[in-house]
Protein backbone atom coordinates (compact mmCIF):
# COMPACT_ATOMS: atom_id res chain seq x y z
CA UNK A 1 0.00 0.00 0.00
CA UNK A 2 2.85 2.42 0.80
CA UNK A 3 4.33 1.82 -2.65
CA UNK A 4 0.97 2.64 -4.22
CA UNK A 5 0.69 5.83 -2.14
CA UNK A 6 4.08 7.07 -3.35
CA UNK A 7 3.32 6.32 -7.00
CA UNK A 8 -0.15 7.86 -6.86
CA UNK A 9 0.86 11.02 -4.99
CA UNK A 10 2.03 13.09 -8.03
CA UNK A 11 -1.27 12.45 -9.84
CA UNK A 12 -3.38 13.63 -6.92
CA UNK A 13 -1.13 16.51 -5.85
CA UNK A 14 -0.82 17.97 -9.37
CA UNK A 15 -4.61 18.17 -9.61
CA UNK A 16 -5.34 19.33 -6.07
CA UNK A 17 -2.37 21.58 -5.26
CA UNK A 18 -2.43 20.28 -1.69
CA UNK A 19 -0.37 17.48 -0.16
CA UNK A 20 -2.94 16.83 2.57
CA UNK A 21 -5.83 16.69 0.09
CA UNK A 22 -3.78 14.42 -2.17
CA UNK A 23 -3.13 11.99 0.69
CA UNK A 24 -6.83 12.07 1.63
CA UNK A 25 -7.87 11.25 -1.95
CA UNK A 26 -5.39 8.37 -2.18
CA UNK A 27 -6.38 6.99 1.22
CA UNK A 28 -10.06 7.05 0.24
CA UNK A 29 -9.36 5.08 -2.94
CA UNK A 30 -7.07 2.55 -1.25
CA UNK A 31 -9.75 1.86 1.38
CA UNK A 32 -12.35 1.33 -1.35
CA UNK A 33 -9.89 -0.85 -3.26
CA UNK A 34 -9.74 -3.32 -0.36
CA UNK A 35 -13.38 -4.14 -1.11
CA UNK A 36 -12.86 -4.85 -4.81
CA UNK A 37 -9.28 -6.13 -5.15
CA UNK A 38 -10.40 -9.75 -4.95
CA UNK A 39 -12.52 -9.15 -8.03
CA UNK A 40 -11.15 -9.34 -11.56
CA UNK A 41 -8.94 -6.22 -11.71
CA UNK A 42 -6.52 -6.90 -14.55
CA UNK A 43 -4.36 -3.79 -14.15
CA UNK A 44 -4.12 -2.76 -10.50
CA UNK A 45 -2.04 0.38 -11.05
CA UNK A 46 -4.17 1.50 -13.96
CA UNK A 47 -7.32 1.02 -11.90
CA UNK A 48 -5.88 2.97 -8.96
CA UNK A 49 -4.56 5.83 -11.11
CA UNK A 50 -7.93 6.20 -12.79
CA UNK A 51 -9.76 6.10 -9.45
CA UNK A 52 -7.39 8.59 -7.74
CA UNK A 53 -7.57 11.05 -10.62
CA UNK A 54 -11.37 11.03 -10.65
CA UNK A 55 -11.49 11.27 -6.84
CA UNK A 56 -9.08 14.24 -7.03
CA UNK A 57 -11.22 15.98 -9.67
CA UNK A 58 -14.32 15.62 -7.48
CA UNK A 59 -12.45 16.83 -4.39
CA UNK A 60 -11.03 19.80 -6.32
CA UNK A 61 -14.55 20.83 -7.37
CA UNK A 62 -15.70 20.74 -3.73
CA UNK A 63 -12.67 22.70 -2.51
CA UNK A 64 -13.16 25.41 -5.16
CA UNK A 65 -16.75 25.92 -4.08
CA UNK A 66 -15.59 26.59 -0.53
CA UNK A 67 -12.85 29.09 -1.41
CA UNK A 68 -13.17 32.72 -0.35
CA UNK A 69 -12.17 35.71 -2.46
CA UNK A 70 -8.72 35.75 -0.85
CA UNK A 71 -5.76 34.84 -3.05
CA UNK A 72 -5.07 31.08 -2.91
CA UNK A 73 -1.65 29.60 -3.67
CA UNK A 74 -0.80 25.88 -3.82
CA UNK A 75 1.03 24.00 -1.11
CA UNK A 76 4.77 23.87 -1.94
CA UNK A 77 6.64 20.56 -2.20
CA UNK A 78 10.39 20.20 -1.62
CA UNK A 79 11.80 18.64 -4.77
CA UNK A 80 15.40 18.66 -3.54
CA UNK A 81 14.63 16.96 -0.22
CA UNK A 82 11.42 15.07 -0.90
CA UNK A 83 10.96 11.37 -0.16
CA UNK A 84 13.12 9.49 -2.66
CA UNK A 85 10.32 6.97 -3.18
CA UNK A 86 8.08 9.69 -4.61
CA UNK A 87 8.79 10.50 -8.25
CA UNK A 88 9.53 14.20 -7.82
CA UNK A 89 10.16 14.56 -11.56
CA UNK A 90 6.40 14.20 -12.05
CA UNK A 91 5.66 17.09 -9.65
CA UNK A 92 4.68 20.17 -11.67
CA UNK A 93 6.56 23.45 -11.25
CA UNK A 94 5.06 25.91 -8.79
CA UNK A 95 4.37 28.63 -11.37
CA UNK A 96 2.54 26.07 -13.48
CA UNK A 97 0.52 24.98 -10.44
CA UNK A 98 -0.54 28.60 -9.93
CA UNK A 99 -1.57 28.94 -13.58
CA UNK A 100 -3.53 25.70 -13.53
CA UNK A 101 -5.82 27.17 -10.86
CA UNK A 102 -7.37 29.13 -13.75
CA UNK A 103 -8.56 25.91 -15.43
CA UNK A 104 -11.54 23.75 -14.58
CA UNK A 105 -10.65 20.56 -12.68
CA UNK A 106 -11.26 18.43 -15.78
CA UNK A 107 -9.23 20.75 -18.05
CA UNK A 108 -6.48 20.60 -15.46
CA UNK A 109 -6.56 16.79 -15.31
CA UNK A 110 -6.34 16.47 -19.11
CA UNK A 111 -3.47 18.99 -19.26
CA UNK A 112 -1.55 17.20 -16.48
CA UNK A 113 -2.02 13.72 -17.93
CA UNK A 114 -0.85 14.93 -21.35
CA UNK A 115 1.99 17.27 -20.38
CA UNK A 116 3.33 15.81 -17.12
CA UNK A 117 2.74 12.09 -17.64
CA UNK A 118 2.76 11.81 -21.45
CA UNK A 119 -0.63 10.13 -21.79
CA UNK A 120 -2.12 9.83 -25.27
CA UNK A 121 -5.63 11.17 -25.88
CA UNK A 122 -6.81 7.57 -26.09
CA UNK A 123 -5.37 6.85 -22.62
CA UNK A 124 -6.83 10.10 -21.24
CA UNK A 125 -10.22 9.11 -22.64
CA UNK A 126 -10.07 5.77 -20.82
CA UNK A 127 -9.03 7.39 -17.53
CA UNK A 128 -11.62 10.18 -17.59
CA UNK A 129 -14.31 8.24 -19.49
CA UNK A 130 -14.53 10.67 -22.40
CA UNK A 131 -14.07 10.56 -26.16
CA UNK A 132 -10.77 11.38 -27.90
CA UNK A 133 -12.45 14.47 -29.33
CA UNK A 134 -13.44 15.74 -25.89
CA UNK A 135 -9.92 15.14 -24.58
CA UNK A 136 -8.43 17.14 -27.45
CA UNK A 137 -10.95 19.95 -26.95
CA UNK A 138 -10.25 20.19 -23.22
CA UNK A 139 -6.49 20.26 -23.81
CA UNK A 140 -6.83 22.93 -26.53
CA UNK A 141 -9.12 25.02 -24.32
CA UNK A 142 -6.76 24.70 -21.37
CA UNK A 143 -3.67 25.65 -23.39
CA UNK A 144 -5.50 28.62 -24.89
CA UNK A 145 -6.53 29.88 -21.46
CA UNK A 146 -2.98 29.56 -20.13
CA UNK A 147 -1.56 31.46 -23.12
CA UNK A 148 -4.08 34.26 -22.55
CA UNK A 149 -2.54 34.85 -19.11
CA UNK A 150 0.66 35.98 -20.87
CA UNK A 151 2.87 33.82 -18.69
CA UNK A 152 5.09 30.94 -19.77
CA UNK A 153 3.52 27.48 -19.79
CA UNK A 154 6.74 25.49 -20.10
CA UNK A 155 6.97 22.19 -18.24
CA UNK A 156 10.79 22.34 -18.23
CA UNK A 157 12.65 22.41 -14.91
CA UNK A 158 15.51 24.83 -15.57
CA UNK A 159 18.09 25.02 -12.78
CA UNK A 160 19.10 28.40 -11.36
CA UNK A 161 22.52 28.80 -9.69
CA UNK A 162 22.38 29.15 -5.91
CA UNK A 163 24.51 32.26 -6.23
CA UNK A 164 21.67 34.05 -8.02
CA UNK A 165 19.35 33.91 -5.01
CA UNK A 166 22.23 34.68 -2.66
CA UNK A 167 22.77 37.87 -4.65
CA UNK A 168 19.06 38.65 -4.26
CA UNK A 169 19.24 38.11 -0.47
CA UNK A 170 22.34 40.33 -0.22
CA UNK A 171 20.51 43.06 -2.14
CA UNK A 172 17.47 42.84 0.15
CA UNK A 173 19.63 42.86 3.30
CA UNK A 174 21.63 45.89 2.20
CA UNK A 175 18.63 47.73 0.73
CA UNK A 176 20.38 47.92 -2.65
CA UNK A 177 17.52 49.27 -4.76
CA UNK A 178 19.62 49.58 -7.91
CA UNK A 179 20.67 45.93 -7.84
CA UNK A 180 17.14 44.76 -7.06
CA UNK A 181 15.79 46.72 -10.01
CA UNK A 182 18.36 45.00 -12.22
CA UNK A 183 17.24 41.57 -11.03
CA UNK A 184 13.48 42.11 -11.30
CA UNK A 185 11.51 42.33 -14.55
CA UNK A 186 9.52 45.48 -15.34
CA UNK A 187 6.21 43.57 -15.07
CA UNK A 188 7.14 41.46 -12.04
CA UNK A 189 4.26 40.04 -10.02
CA UNK A 190 4.52 39.33 -6.28
CA UNK A 191 1.74 37.27 -4.68
CA UNK A 192 1.24 36.16 -1.07
CA UNK A 193 -1.04 33.63 0.64
CA UNK A 194 -1.39 33.79 4.41
CA UNK A 195 -4.41 31.50 4.66
CA UNK A 196 -6.87 32.16 7.48
CA UNK A 197 -4.16 32.67 10.09
CA UNK A 198 -1.62 35.14 8.67
CA UNK A 199 -2.57 38.60 7.43
CA UNK A 200 -0.25 39.53 4.57
CA UNK A 201 0.77 43.10 3.76
CA UNK A 202 -0.62 42.76 0.23
CA UNK A 203 -1.91 39.74 -1.66
CA UNK A 204 -0.91 40.88 -5.14
CA UNK A 205 1.60 43.48 -6.31
CA UNK A 206 2.53 44.26 -9.93
CA UNK A 207 5.29 46.34 -11.45
CA UNK A 208 8.95 46.98 -10.68
CA UNK A 209 8.76 50.06 -8.43
CA UNK A 210 5.83 48.74 -6.36
CA UNK A 211 7.49 45.31 -5.96
CA UNK A 212 10.83 46.74 -4.79
CA UNK A 213 9.06 48.97 -2.27
CA UNK A 214 6.99 46.05 -0.95
CA UNK A 215 9.88 43.57 -0.74
CA UNK A 216 12.12 45.99 1.16
CA UNK A 217 9.31 46.98 3.53
CA UNK A 218 8.41 43.35 4.30
CA UNK A 219 12.05 42.43 4.89
CA UNK A 220 12.78 45.38 7.21
CA UNK A 221 9.53 44.94 9.12
CA UNK A 222 9.22 41.16 9.43
CA UNK A 223 12.25 39.26 8.09
CA UNK A 224 15.45 40.96 9.26
CA UNK A 225 15.97 38.47 12.08
CA UNK A 226 14.90 35.41 10.07
CA UNK A 227 17.35 32.74 9.01
CA UNK A 228 17.15 32.52 5.20
CA UNK A 229 17.96 29.27 3.39
CA UNK A 230 18.24 28.85 -0.38
CA UNK A 231 16.28 25.80 -1.49
CA UNK A 232 14.28 24.27 -4.34
CA UNK A 233 10.50 23.98 -4.30
CA UNK A 234 8.46 22.37 -7.07
CA UNK A 235 11.61 22.46 -9.24
CA UNK A 236 11.99 26.24 -8.81
CA UNK A 237 14.47 28.28 -6.77
CA UNK A 238 13.09 29.23 -3.37
CA UNK A 239 13.96 30.99 -0.14
CA UNK A 240 12.90 29.48 3.18
CA UNK A 241 12.51 31.92 6.08
CA UNK A 242 12.91 30.55 9.63
CA UNK A 243 11.85 32.31 12.80
CA UNK A 244 13.19 30.72 16.00
CA UNK A 245 13.80 27.53 14.03
CA UNK A 246 10.28 27.38 12.59
CA UNK A 247 9.60 27.73 8.85
CA UNK A 248 7.30 30.76 8.50
CA UNK A 249 7.60 31.76 4.85
CA UNK A 250 8.49 30.13 1.56
CA UNK A 251 9.17 32.38 -1.42
CA UNK A 252 9.21 30.66 -4.80
CA UNK A 253 10.86 32.45 -7.74
CA UNK A 254 10.13 32.24 -11.45
CA UNK A 255 13.18 33.44 -13.37
CA UNK A 256 13.25 33.99 -17.13
CA UNK A 257 16.23 35.30 -19.14
CA UNK A 258 18.03 36.26 -15.94
CA UNK A 259 15.13 38.31 -14.58
CA UNK A 260 12.74 37.50 -11.71
CA UNK A 261 9.25 37.65 -13.22
CA UNK A 262 7.24 36.21 -10.32
CA UNK A 263 7.64 35.72 -6.59
CA UNK A 264 5.05 33.58 -4.82
CA UNK A 265 5.13 33.83 -1.02
CA UNK A 266 3.43 31.04 0.92
CA UNK A 267 2.96 31.93 4.60
CA UNK A 268 -0.08 29.82 5.54
CA UNK A 269 1.11 27.50 8.36
CA UNK A 270 -1.03 24.56 7.20
CA UNK A 271 0.48 24.82 3.71
CA UNK A 272 4.04 24.85 5.03
CA UNK A 273 3.59 21.67 7.07
CA UNK A 274 4.68 19.14 4.41
CA UNK A 275 7.61 21.33 3.36
CA UNK A 276 8.66 21.73 7.00
CA UNK A 277 8.67 17.96 7.50
CA UNK A 278 10.63 17.37 4.28
CA UNK A 279 13.42 19.85 4.95
CA UNK A 280 13.77 18.67 8.56
CA UNK A 281 13.90 14.96 7.69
Amino acid sequence: MEDYQNKLFPYAYNILGSADDAKDAIQEILIKYQDVKNQAVQNEMGYLVRSVINESINLKKKRQLGLSDALWLPEPIATDATDEQIDSSAIISYSMMVLLEKLTPKERAVFILKEAFGYSHKEIGLVLEMTLENSRKLLSRGRSRLRSLKRGVSMDHAKVPKAYLERYVDSIRSGDIKNLEQMLSEDIMVSADGGDEIQVVRELTRGLKAAVKLLLFVFKTYQQKNKIVVSEVNHQPALLYYQAGVLVNCQIFQIEDGKIVQIHAQLAPNKLKALRLAVNS
